[in-house]
């Protein structure tokens, strides 16, 4: 009112507020409440326990000793809408950080990893690389236009039939991964699964370089008629990898080379 009385007849502030009978202190007071501090603690909550509502926070918040006013409290859960339940997010459990070690022996550790790619006609695939960490020998490389866990499964229980099973397998957190089949069958042949953290990938250092020289080396290198072609290829390269491949953390030796300098000695 103050304003527009000023704009309208172009009189001073202490003159509008004689005509509307307020007082200046009125009109220059600012509200200078901050909620913030409460708004970060409801969200904290809620975000702890999103299947809580308003009296289980408030509850919590005066256990901590916060003498925040009720009705403000209630004021501030209302303003951001936490009374609308929010649909709860499957949390992975927490994964434990482990040094990157040079396995003892060949039934050691085996490290599994996906990759994807596209064929000439657009569709995409997905590979599945398996590599033993001991002498970073491919244990397997192989195209298919989807990889669910059963067929994940299927392909580890073709690689132990002509292969000692090893004591644990090194993965990241993907659905394959965490799902019911793939942890069952680990449970029940004693493999332990070695679950990296999230986002950390150099927790999976050994087969991460392997798929960027499969990447250069054949997915990068050629376009793909069909699925079958991607196998041929993929096959054709690991044979040559294992067999003639030199790494420097190998003295310089093929995986197959490698595997058999320690078997002499």
């Amino acid at each position: 009112m103050i304003e527009g009385v000023i704009e309208a007849e172009g009189i001073s502030i202490h003159r509008a507020c004689k005509i509307v009978c307020m007082s200046r202190s009125m009109y220059y007071y600012a509200h200078k409440k901050d909620d913030q501090i409460i708004i970060d603690k409801l969200m904290d909550l809620s975000t702890k326990y999103p299947t809580r509502g308003f009296e289980t926070y408030f509850g919590k918040i005066r256990m901590e000793g916060l003498l925040w006013n009720r009705k403000r409290v209630l004021r501030v859960y209302r303003n951001i809408n936490l009374k609308l339940r929010v649909k709860r997010k499957r949390r992975l459990p927490a994964r434990i950080k482990e040094r990157l070690f040079v396995p003892g022996s060949i039934i050691d550790t085996w490290s599994i990893d996906f990759m994807s790619d596209s064929l000439a006609n657009g569709r995409r695939f997905r590979v599945i690389n398996i590599i033993d960490d001991y002498n970073r020998e491919a244990l397997l490389n192989e195209a298919y236009y989807s990889i669910p866990a059963t067929r994940l499964v299927q392909k580890i229980q073709e690689l132990l039939l002509h292969r000692a099973k090893p004591k644990r397998i090194r993965t990241d957190n993907g659905p394959e991964f965490i799902a019911k089949v793939f942890k069952d069958f680990c449970s029940d042949h004693g493999i332990v699964i070695q679950y990296i953290q999230p986002g950390k990938p150099a927790q999976n250092a050994y087969i991460e370089r392997f798929n960027r020289t499969f990447r250069e080396d054949v997915l990068d290198a050629y376009l793909f008629e069909s699925i079958s072609h991607v196998n041929a290829l993929a096959y054709e390269w690991q044979i040559d990898y294992n067999s003639n491949h030199p790494h420097k953390a190998l003295n310089g030796l093929s995986p197959w080379l490698y595997a058999e300098e320690q078997l002499v000695s």
